[in-house]
């Protein structure tokens, strides 16, 4: 009971982390996974995918998950990228090194702030790659953006479940002081689910499929054409609707295209 003229202490409410998953590619030693997942219950976070883990279940993930045993008996277990982050709307990739074809990067704590506003409405993939090599270019270009912890550039090579642990404890610091999200994909009156990482790869293959056919890429000579396409798109991060509107144009400039035939 508080004292007269003492204003009773209100319960710390815990964050709605439901819709943001932590995805380790390819991790090889199995008490990183372990470690990471402690991580991840230490920031209260509690979903975790893991794809093509060189040892998994494994007793040495168990022993450095510590308390947090839960989260790898409830990990999913995916053979690809594409499937582990198929129904995410925003996926963002740590990534150490920079790539020929500049991303838009965030540092963890915007990362965070993107993460949460987009998790209004749709579910969010964090996605961190192998201990030796990190993420290829091609699992880069299935992210929306790419985000780096600014270490010190003479020793910037992070453990597994230390660069996990930054980004999650960004994450819970983002969520508790309720950042209100920007008028736009993230905000709760935004009308439509941003488009899945499945229906961005589908529109993808289209896209490509029509601009062969109209002469515009040749396949044999790509150029960076296609990646700086993804670029392009990854950056507007557009809409089921919009998604839509896009893949009918290209359906009718194939239908014009048969008639001109």
């Amino acid at each position: 009971m508080a004292e007269s003229g003492e204003k009773p202490v209100e319960p710390v409410t815990e964050p709605d982390f439901s819709k943001i998953r932590i995805v380790l590619v390819n991790t090889s030693h199995p008490g990183n996974i372990g470690a990471s997942a402690r991580a991840m219950k230490n920031m209260g976070l509690h979903r975790l995918a893991l794809v093509q883990p060189k040892e998994f279940p494994s007793g040495v993930a168990v022993g450095r998950a510590a308390s947090a045993v839960d989260l790898l008996e409830r990990a999913e277990v995916h053979g690809t990228l594409s499937e582990a982050i198929a129904d995410c709307g925003l996926v963002i990739g740590a990534s150490a090194r920079s790539r020929r074809i500049p991303w838009p990067m965030l540092d963890p704590a915007q990362c965070a702030q993107r993460a949460m506003q987009a998790a209004v409405r749709n579910r969010v993939a964090l996605v961190f790659g192998r201990e030796d090599t990190g993420l290829s270019n091609e699992e880069l270009q299935s992210c929306h953006y790419h985000a780096r912890i600014p270490a010190n550039p003479e020793y910037g090579s992070l453990n597994l479940a230390a660069a996990v642990l930054v980004f999650c404890y960004e994450l819970r610091k983002a969520a508790l002081a309720e950042i209100p999200g920007d008028v736009g994909h993230g905000d709760p009156q935004w009308d439509r689910e941003l488009a899945t990482s499945t229906d961005l790869e589908l529109f993808h293959q289209h896209l490509q499929e029509v601009l062969v056919a109209l002469d515009f890429h040749d396949p044999e000579s790509p150029r960076q054409l296609l990646q700086r396409l993804r670029r392009l798109f990854a950056r507007i991060q557009p809409d089921v609707v919009e998604m839509n509107i896009l893949r009918g144009m290209l359906t009718h400039i194939e239908h014009k295209l048969k008639e001109t035939r």
